[in-house]
């Protein structure tokens, strides 16, 4: 009788530990999902999202557009919280003149004067830290790399909804582009171009 009351004992304390091993084992992997669904990473609409830039120069200015080749938002919780983007610079195309002079253009802002796209085909961003500024703002600090040169660079970026708008001034000499600076050269006069151009960017995702 004692034998059997023992047995009974053993067998109530095995199922009692075999229901804690399987609530245990529900929470990890209702935890595991629950994480899963916070984090989401989202791709750019490479067609829809635009890159549109300007450079500036003492009798006038020049615009244009480059495209992408990738990007990446990542998101928690709904707020976002990374991004990662590749451009094609071979993209580079200028837009406020038309027939040869665009292409004349374009070819020297492909040379080595400027981007030398042959070595350097792509220019990445990489977002290292994001802060709310705001309900849909966000201040961004990220790392962008053009001809192989990091710097640091920090911006304002605004989502509504499936877009996301930012705008960046970089000063093109930190990437060792220094063609008509009058910041390096003497006597340039009305050639001169200024160090700053400013980028426009447009999300879609």
């Amino acid at each position: 009788m004692l034998f059997v009351g023992t047995k009974i004992i053993k067998t109530l304390k095995m199922k009692k530990t075999l229901k804690n091993l399987l609530a245990l084992l529900v929470i990890v992997l209702s935890s595991y999902s629950f994480t899963s669904l916070l984090i989401e990473k989202t791709e750019i609409n490479l067609e829809e999202s635009t890159i549109t830039w300007k450079g500036y120069k003492v009798t006038g200015s020049h615009e244009g557009t480059i495209k992408f080749k990738s990007g990446t938002l990542t998101f928690e919780n709904g707020a976002l919280v990374d991004g990662t983007f590749l451009m094609d610079m071979n993209s580079i195309k200028c837009t406020d003149l038309s027939g040869d002079y665009a292409g004349k253009l374009e070819g020297h802002l492909k040379s080595k004067d400027f981007f030398g796209t042959n070595e350097h085909p792509t220019t990445t961003l990489q977002f290292k830290e994001v802060t709310m500024n705001g309900e849909n703002n966000y201040r961004v600090k990220g790392d962008l790399t053009i001809k192989g040169i990091t710097n640091s660079i920090d911006f304002d970026l605004v989502m509504d909804g499936n877009n996301a708008t930012a705008a960046l001034k970089i000063d093109r000499t930190t990437y060792d582009i220094k063609y008509g600076s009058s910041s390096f050269f003497d006597g340039l006069k009305d050639k001169a171009i200024y160090d700053d151009f400013d980028i426009t960017v447009n999300l879609e995702f």
